[in-house]
Parts: structure tokens; C-alpha cells; sequence
């Protein structure tokens, strides 16, 4: 069993971790567990997998009805976790953070089935924090990690990639015909994450006419929160030379064409550009754990791999800056080599063997 989500930096780690099961066990039967109406509960059926969806949500930081559900919520998931070991008799139980992984794991290591945990950032999420001492194994991105978790436990695999992320070099002409793009021209892939991100939608809006002017290509992924919002602001402009994008599906196809990515700095963003090996700018949320981002940039940024603009300088310098890297090869060599040399391409694999060890 696999539980976790809320955000694809927590879903599409937990589904190439399954796909690394597959790959390894000639027989192998995965079961999910998410939270009820999140992401989790699309996006997992649509990678082949089951989910079953528990009642259970995060705290706010405000008074709400769902804050004071909460207590009522962690009870009935727990009792719903008990019913689906008992049905699903897993022979091993899996924490990648959300919401749903907490009850999950909990329930699994009472009844002593051997479980694990995958932390994706170097800033330990809260879940994991609560879990860590019931668990055998914790796998981690990042070394250093012995503040957060018991030092025994840890094993520093890197963050899984989704299974074909990295596209062939035969096959780019093929991503160029995806997006009917023209091979001869350079290409700025703007990403969000896969909820959208408001700060970086409204940096490429602040710099739109010089996107616009420079003739180059831009593939834009606005997240569909945002989408409607964008297409209606951009009425008007010549998009001759823009995608603009709810969500990228086909992200193998979108970081092949991609001679610059504009991105957040998310634990799973980070592990893509490592493996895709691509010169990037990064701009870290400011809403998330402990600025959790801005720790993973700083690290890129120290070992020369990724560019770093913070939040709120964005809407300044964004456009600028993402112009000025296209037209410098030089750098954008540089921050390709030293990107590429952080990369952990069997994360997924050397993950999926920390759980079958557990099981034997």
C-alpha cells in the first residue's frame, strides 16, 4: 500500500515508486491511499492505479469548521485504515506525505507491518516528522538529514522521476512536432507546478510584450487554476510564438524542446531538471513549510546548477533574466553540466529495493 498527495510533489514520487515495484516483482498487487478530493484521487487512476480516498484534510492556520472536524477526521481515517489492512493484507506499507499517509501509517506500524517513508524536500514535512520514529526505513533526497529523522533509519536515495521523463535524443523532433514548434528557434518553458503558480503568472504577464518581441518560443504552464484567468488577460496578443497551457501532460516532450525552464523549487521540479539536465531559473514559493524552496534553490545555487530569483523580486526581473540566460550558451552550459551531475536517475528503483528488503 502507497499513501500520500495533495500535491504532485508528493503524488508523482509515490506512482514511480509503484512503477519501480512493477518493473522489479513479476507479481505485484498496489493498492493507494489519498485523501478525499485531492488531486491524489485523479491523478493516480490515471497512472493505472487504484486509490481508495480517506476523510482527512490538513489544519489551517485560521479558525475554520474544518479545523475543528479535524480531531473527528484523524479518528474516522484511522479506523478506515485499519479496515483496508485488514482487507488489503499488504506486506509492506509506504509514506510519501499528505494528509492521507499519516492515519495510513500509523494504523500499519500498530499492527507491525513493515512500513517506510520518503521525505522529497530537505526540510522535513510534518507527517514524516510524526511518523519517523514508528517506521523502519526512511528514504531521503538530501544528505543532512539526521536533524529531522533517527540516523539509523536513513537511506539517501534522491527523489523519484516519473518512468519516461527523459525523452530519447532521436525522439526530439517528435516533441517539436507535439507542440508545432520550429526546431531552428529557442525555447523558455515557464512551469508552475502542477496547482499553477499566481507570482510566476503574473511575472510573465508583467514581461509579456518582451516575450513577446524577442521571437522566441514559450510554453507556458499557467495550472488550470489560473488558466481562463491568463487566456483572458493575454486577449489580443500575438501568440504566434506562445503555448499557452492549463497543464503539461507530456512533460518528456516539453523539457526536450526546453533550452530554459522557468520553475518553482519544488523537491520534484528539481529532481526533474537534475535528470533533464537543464539550464533553469528558479523562483521559490514563499508559501510553503519553513521556506522549504528557498533551501532547495540555495542548495542549486551554490554548486552553480540553477539560477535563483526570489518571490518577490519576480515580476522585476523574471522575463529579464530568463531572456538574458537564452541568449548566453555559455551559461546555460554551465548550469547544464552542474545540474546534470546531481541527478539520481534510480531513485525510484533503489527506493522500491528498500521496501522489498523489508518484506524478506
Amino acid at each position: 500500500m502507497i499513501s500520500g498527495g495533495g500535491t504532485g510533489g508528493h503524488i508523482y514520487p509515490a506512482i514511480s515508486i509503484a512503477q519501480a515495484l512493477q518493473v522489479i516483482l513479476n507479481d505485484v498487487e498496489i493498492l493507494f491511499v489519498g485523501a478525499k478530493g485531492k488531486m491524489e484521487m485523479k491523478k493516480v487512476p490515471e497512472a493505472g492505479f487504484k486509490i481508495v480516498g480517506l476523510w482527512i484534510s490538513g489544519i489551517q492556520r485560521k479558525l475554520t469548521l474544518s479545523n475543528l472536524l479535524f480531531p473527528l477526521k484523524v479518528i474516522f481515517s484511522i479506523v478506515k485504515s485499519f479496515s483496508l489492512l485488514r482487507s488489503f493484507k499488504p506486506d509492506a506499507v509506504i509514506g510519501v506525505g499528505g494528509y492521507a499517509s499519516g492515519p495510513l501509517l500509523w494504523a500499519a506500524t500498530a499492527r507491525k507491518i513493515p512500513s517506510l517513508i520518503q521525505e522529497q524536500n530537505s526540510y522535513a514535512g510534518l507527517t514524516n516528522k510524526w511518523l519517523a520514529n514508528r517506521v523502519e526505513k526512511i528514504c531521503v533526497a538530501h544528505g543532512g538529514m539526521g536533524k529531522y529523522f533517527p540516523e539509523e533509519k536513513l537511506v539517501v536515495t534522491g527523489n523519484p522521476i516519473r518512468a519516461g521523463i527523459k525523452l530519447d535524443d532521436t525522439k526530439k523532433s517528435d516533441a517539436y512536432q507535439f507542440f508545432h514548434l520550429d526546431e531552428n528557434k529557442q525555447t523558455i518553458l515557464i512551469l508552475g507546478g502542477s496547482l499553477g503558480a499566481r507570482m510566476i503568472n503574473e511575472s510573465v504577464l508583467a514581461g509579456f510584450d518582451k516575450l513577446i518581441a524577442s521571437g522566441h518560443q514559450i510554453i507556458w504552464q499557467t495550472g488550470g487554476y489560473y488558466f481562463d484567468e491568463m487566456l483572458f488577460r493575454t486577449e489580443g496578443k500575438d501568440l504566434s510564438n506562445i503555448q499557452l497551457k492549463d497543464f503539461v501532460r507530456e512533460m518528456q516532450y516539453a523539457y526536450a524542446v526546453a533550452d530554459v525552464v522557468v520553475s518553482r523549487a519544488g523537491a520534484l521540479s528539481i529532481a526533474e531538471l537534475m535528470l533533464t539536465k537543464k539550464a533553469s531559473i528558479l523562483v521559490p514559493s514563499a508559501n510553503v513549510a519553513e521556506d522549504h524552496q528557498t533551501i532547495n534553490a540555495e542548495a542549486l545555487v551554490e554548486r552553480e546548477a540553477a539560477l535563483m530569483i526570489p518571490d518577490r523580486q519576480a515580476q522585476d526581473r523574471l522575463v529579464d533574466s530568463a531572456l538574458e540566460l537564452l541568449e548566453n550558451p555559455e551559461q546555460r552550459k554551465v548550469l547544464s553540466t552542474n545540474i546534470g551531475h546531481l541527478a539520481k536517475p534510480e531513485a525510484a528503483k533503489d527506493i522500491a529495493n528498500e521496501i522489498i528488503k523489508l518484506t524478506q
